[in-house]
């Protein structure tokens, strides 16, 4: 159900990008590097938080850390990551298929600077054999997502 609400997200909204498959499963940003022939920085990981009494995704690059202090500091409260079944009731995506495209429910989106090292990146696209090419700017923009500072800095 959540690849078809992703492919009809970018039929409406951009329809230039298509869906990839891959046979290979990417439910984890190894697994996605290797299944779609890209660095595992490129693979734009979804992070499901609930912070305080919100729910929020945040997009980074494949291999950022998130920081708590920074996450703290930004969003106000303690962030904490969904259970897997939370997860899917919320966003409409598997656990591995998580992505800002065609959610269940409408959730405020934010992307980490980590992601605009790249010119392209792989983010999921509803399940754990799908992604999409996009550019990090372009991703942000079909989103409405807000760029912030989130990963520990790149050691």
């Amino acid at each position: 159900m959540s690849l078809e609400s992703v492919r009809a997200f970018f039929a409406e909204n951009a329809p230039d990008i298509a869906v990839i498959e891959s046979p290979d499963s990417s439910a984890t940003v190894a697994l996605a590097a290797e299944a779609y022939g890209v660095e595992p920085g490129r693979i734009a990981k979804t992070l499901s938080l609930r912070i305080g009494d919100r729910v929020v995704l945040i997009v980074a690059a494949g291999t950022a850390r998130m920081d708590n202090r920074k996450v703290k500091a930004h969003f106000g409260g303690k962030p904490k990551m969904l259970g897997i079944e939370e997860v899917a009731d919320i966003t409409g995506h598997e656990v591995g298929g998580v992505c800002p495209f065609g959610l269940k429910t409408p959730l405020p989106v934010y992307c980490d600077v980590s992601l605009q090292a790249f010119d392209e990146v792989v983010p999921a696209a509803g399940s754990t054999h799908s992604a999409v090419r996009i550019a990090p700017m372009r991703m942000a923009e079909l989103t409405g997502a807000e760029w912030i500072d989130v990963c520990q800095a790149p050691g």
